[in-house]
């Protein structure tokens, strides 16, 4: 067991590993005055950093703050619009569905309840063996 363990680990920490270097060089660094600008890579995106206490803080460039901003906007009126437009679903049901929806449980019931009845039924006509 422990072969077949080292084994796979021997084959899957260079995939790992590479995997790693992948993001390592996902993002560039360029130094701009007193902060750096970062760059992704994959998707484009810039920020701002700053080396605070010995941490890198980043924040996102103007342009990308206000599409941030913009589509946080968007999703705020869709989120109302929602909302406003549940107030008028919301009416309670009328009198016949909350009956046709009763009937329904009650026939679930009873279908439900037959089929406890006939496992019971079958268990006492075929009891199983004691085994302790």
């Amino acid at each position: 067991m422990k072969a077949l363990v080292l084994t796979l680990g021997v084959f899957l920490l260079p995939l790992a590993a590479s995997a790693a270097e992948t993001d390592a060089g996902r993002f560039q660094l360029e130094k701009s005055g007193d902060h750096f600008v970062r760059l992704d890579r994959q998707t484009g995106a810039m920020s701002i950093c700053q080396d605070k206490d010995g941490a890198l803080v980043c924040r996102m460039a103007a342009d990308e703050r206000a599409a941030y901003e913009d589509e946080l906007d968007r999703l705020a009126k869709r989120v109302t619009a929602l909302e406003q437009g549940n107030v008028a679903q919301r009416a309670l049901p009328s009198d016949a569905e909350v009956e046709r929806s009763i009937s329904i449980m009650e026939r679930m019931m009873k279908s439900f309840m037959g089929m406890v009845k006939e496992f019971q039924a079958e268990e006492n006509t075929n009891p199983l063996p004691q085994k302790t």
